[in-house]
Parts: structure tokens; C-alpha cells; sequence
């Protein structure tokens, strides 16, 4: 496949990814993705995206939990 962005060639890759679904933030390893060898933009089949969201949607194992912080920039430099 072409990248859109660039006219790069991509490859199958696998890939970790950050899956927003219903308000809950996962990180999901080992995704298959079309990556781009020149500028590393990514591309996704959507029956992946469906399988994720299916996944998440009933009971999956959590290998970890990670604590994230939300900032919101123009209030943290008005700070500084």
C-alpha cells in the first residue's frame, strides 16, 4: 500500500496502540498495522479496530495498569 502523506511504501508491522472506547483509554500490544517506511505514519484495516473494540468490550486480561496524567496545556504554561 502507498502512504497517503508521503507516496511511501508500507509494511506490515506490529505495533502498540492507544484505543480510546467508551470513555476508557487502553494501550494494545502486538497490533497488526500498515506502517509507512518513510514517514512512519500508520494505517489500520478497520475488521482490526472492530476486533479490538470487541475485545474490550468483554471480559480480557489486563497484563498492567499504568497511571496517566491528563494536562491541559495553556493552563499549564499560564502556570509557569
Amino acid at each position: 500500500m502507498i502512504c497517503d502523506f508521503c507516496g511511501g511504501e508500507t509494511r506490515l508491522k506490529k505495533v502498540k496502540r492507544s484505543h480510546w472506547l467508551e470513555h476508557n483509554l487502553d494501550i494494545i500490544e502486538d497490533v497488526d498495522a500498515e506502517v509507512c517506511s518513510e514517514c512512519g505514519e500508520r494505517y489500520f484495516h478497520a475488521k482490526t479496530l472492530d476486533a479490538i473494540d470487541t475485545l474490550l468490550r468483554r471480559q480480557h486480561l489486563v497484563r498492567e495498569k499504568l497511571n496517566v496524567e491528563v494536562i491541559n496545556l495553556p493552563q499549564a504554561m499560564a502556570q509557569q
